[in-house]
């Protein structure tokens, strides 16, 4: 184990490794109830999905641990999934077949760009500064994902976003400020497994408030949507029922699926990858993430497999910062998480147990370990700083990774071109920033 996952020199133990897997999947868990619910409303079976859910984030995320030897975890993503079902199915008028189509042929393309390396190339790409910036702009992102869960922040408080008031009736509120709390105190004091400790005992504090308790409309072991565990409805597998359904292709509709699930998958992986290695110490000299290639493959077969097994894009999860805060450094932490992931078809009614005040904490705390790569910015340069200010505040305001780096790109090369520094420019920075603009002028004309 520690000639294959190099865990020592890594600076970790197995304990920290084991620890950081289970932080990770109570961060991310949630997916679990979320995914189906969201892919349910598009005509699929609530069950199989659960199933591919489950199944699709454990073989992802094991490739991960195995093939990149990184603390990434993978499950389908938020954001992609309500694309899917609400614009998609119930917008455009495809079937969900069509759909998860355009999901398998993106992750085929994904796995080919991966093993020429194209993908890994665009990651050298962007500019140093930028990377950093990501980094910082996923700690701001993932906090405020932390404050909406714990419920401490909304937005119809009479202003864009606010804090909401510490009354009983927002006591779910007042439980994960007490997680935060004690997840500073033992963070401060060093206390190994600070992250998780909180987790559990926060977890414990909200039962006399009434936070803690097993969600009603999640029952997997005997519901309306599933009469028992392994409710595999193998129409939820693609090649099923959806490879003569290509009569989007001629509307066009297919096309514009495709590069929408391609383009927010591509650079949402790519975001999370080098906030988690940035945060994780597991940056090359000339500041690219270590094992790139094999990190971006195990996304693009998790796209795949999800596909194949009846749901959206599998992408890489930014929780994964938080199994890294706990201590997680190599793939043995993915391969709890991945461990984990399956245990949950059997125990899914105990992992949701924990409620989102007691994991929340832990998601506003990475924002504070993400915040040390700011000092790594040269903001003395305008041409440097402003670009990486833009990555920084779109991310969290505008609830995307993806937009973060297209609009750090665009103004970079803007700024780079105001301050005749053409040579500072990569070619693939040029190319991307094209393309993001022509996106943009696309969407403006629809």
């Amino acid at each position: 184990m520690e000639t294959f996952f190099k865990i020592r020199e890594r600076g970790s133990s197995v304990s920290r490794e084991i620890v950081g897997g289970i932080t990770t999947f109570l961060a991310m868990a949630y997916i679990l109830a979320v995914n189906p619910n969201i892919l349910s409303a598009s005509g699929m079976n609530w069950g199989s999905v659960f199933t591919a859910t489950a199944i699709s984030a454990s073989i992802a995320t094991l490739m991960m641990g195995f093939v990149a030897n990184l603390p990434v975890a993978l499950a389908p993503g938020l954001g992609l999934n309500a694309f899917f079902t609400y614009t998609v199915v119930l917008g455009m008028g495809c079937s969900w077949q069509l759909a998860l189509t355009a999901v398998l042929l993106e992750g085929v393309l994904f796995i080919l760009l991966s093993l020429c390396g194209i993908r890994e190339a665009i990651i050298k790409s962007i500019p140093e500064s930028l990377k950093k910036a990501v980094s910082v702009g996923i700690g701001l992102f993932i906090c405020i994902i932390g404050l909406v869960n714990a419920g401490l922040c909304k937005t119809d408080t009479g202003s864009f976003i606010g804090f909401v008031n510490f009354t009983f009736e927002n006591r779910t509120a007042i439980v994960a400020v007490i997680g935060l709390v004690l997840t500073i105190v033992l963070y401060v004091l060093k206390v190994p497994g600070a992250i998780l400790i909180s987790i559990i005992l926060t977890t414990l504090i909200g039962i006399p408030f009434g936070v803690t308790s097993v969600p009603e409309s999640f029952r997997p072991f005997s519901t309306p949507h599933t009469p028992h565990l392994f409710a595999f409805d193998f129409k939820g597998i693609l090649f099923d029922s959806a490879t003569g359904n290509f009569s989007g292709v001629v509307l066009g509709k297919f096309f514009v699926i495709f590069f929408t699930f391609f383009f927010t998958d591509l650079f949402d992986t790519l975001g999370t990858l080098l906030g988690v290695a940035n945060q994780a110490n597991l940056l090359t000299s000339d500041g690219n993430v270590k094992n790139a290639k094999g990190a971006l493959l195990s996304d693009a077969v998790g796209t795949v497999v999800g596909a194949c097994v009846g749901t959206s894009t599998v992408t890489s999860f930014v929780e994964s910062t938080s199994g890294v805060a706990a201590g997680a450094r190599t793939g043995l932490a993915s391969v709890v998480t991945a461990v984990l992931f399956l245990l949950s078809l059997f125990l899914s009614p105990l992992f949701f147990l924990v409620p989102a005040s007691a994991t929340a904490p832990a998601l506003i705390f990475v924002g504070y370990l993400m915040m040390k790569a700011v000092v790594g910015i040269h903001f003395e340069d305008a041409t440097e700083g402003i670009p990486a200010f833009i990555t920084i505040m779109t991310m969290p305001f505008a609830y995307s990774i993806a937009k973060g780096i297209m609009w750090g790109i665009i103004s970079y090369v803007i700024c780079k071109v105001a301050g005749k520094k053409l040579k500072d420019i990569p070619l693939i920075t040029w190319i991307l920033a094209f393309i993001f603009l022509a996106d943009i002028i696309f969407e403006a004309l629809k």
